[in-house]
């Protein structure tokens, strides 16, 4: 049978063409990945803006500062590349975005993966620039098995250091900036720079690795007077992120993801405070203070 899947923030709706519609909760991202159609395509999105609209060789991106986007290569394949512009110069979405945004306790966050998409798109750390790209793993385009329910994208300057053991959880960082999931009602365009407010974080343990997502919302979403702080979140959202995350990988055998602190979700203060020490192990980076490795901080 073919069913019609139509997301929400706390329902989603499952329309049978033959019987009426009935609506449950979200709660099992297992069967939300099954009813993702086998023949989609990862650049495919369910949202107005289609991702095809990259084609085109210059992207305006949807941002607060001037910023432009440039595609080269083609969709859906090693060559595609997004990279970021300012006037005339090519700038890194890591390194030369500001973390801060225009009011006290917002970020700008770069998203990388649009909602309802499937690509694991991501800023390449270790080429030039930093331009975002498809992740390849074992020579293959990097798909998730369903498409992702929330805008995702990263932080710029922030890094989750992976030579600092966390005091309580005892791993270390991810070697990557720190991920936010943007809940807002929109889909954002990879390439936008949004600014957001964050609400509350979690932290997963991936392989052994600390990687924080910061659940937030876009500063000028009509939710965002509504969202404060993680209590006024609903469950079913901060429910169903967090077991989107958990089960993600087990359809390539990979085991389930964990979370530490009881695997709750800290509040907006706590979310605040990690986003610093992701922001000073970044500057320890940048300046040269921590070696950099393979990775690409613009520094000689």
């Amino acid at each position: 049978k073919m069913y019609r899947l139509t997301a929400s923030f706390a329902r989603h709706t499952f329309t049978n063409p033959t019987t009426p519609t009935s609506t449950m909760k979200f709660f099992s991202p297992l069967a939300l990945l099954a009813l993702a159609p086998a023949t989609a395509s990862a650049w495919s999105t369910s949202a107005p803006k289609s991702l095809s609209a990259f084609r085109t060789r210059v992207v305006p991106a949807t941002i607060l500062h001037g910023y432009s986007t440039e595609v080269s290569g083609e969709p859906a394949t090693e060559s595609f590349r997004l990279s970021f512009g300012e006037g005339d110069a090519t700038i890194s979405p890591w390194h030369d975005i500001p973390l801060k945004g225009s009011a006290d306790g917002t970020y700008n966050a770069v998203i990388e993966i649009p909602k309802m998409t499937k690509a694991k798109m991501e800023v390449a750390t270790k080429e030039p620039n930093n331009p975002i790209a498809q992740d390849i793993k074992k020579g293959n385009l990097r798909d998730y098995h369903g498409p992702i329910f929330w805008n995702y994208g990263c932080l710029p300057q922030t890094w989750e250091d992976p030579n600092e053991e966390h005091p309580e959880l005892k791993c270390f960082g991810d070697d990557d900036p720190i991920d936010v999931v943007e809940i807002g009602s929109k889909s954002l365009a990879m390439g936008t720079v949004a600014e957001v407010k964050p609400l509350g974080v979690i932290a997963m343990i991936d392989d052994g690795e600390l990687d924080w997502k910061v659940i937030a919302i876009a500063t000028d979403d009509e939710l965002a007077k509504e969202y404060n702080d993680i209590d006024d979140v609903p469950d079913a959202v901060k429910d169903g992120i967090r077991e989107w995350f958990r089960w993600y990988k087990t359809p390539d055998d990979k085991p389930l993801n964990g979370f530490g602190f009881d695997e709750k979700w800290l509040d907006a203060k706590e979310a605040g405070e990690v986003i610093e020490e992701t922001h000073v192990a970044w500057q320890k980076l940048r300046s040269g203070e921590t070696d950099a490795g393979k990775l690409w901080v613009g520094k000689e």
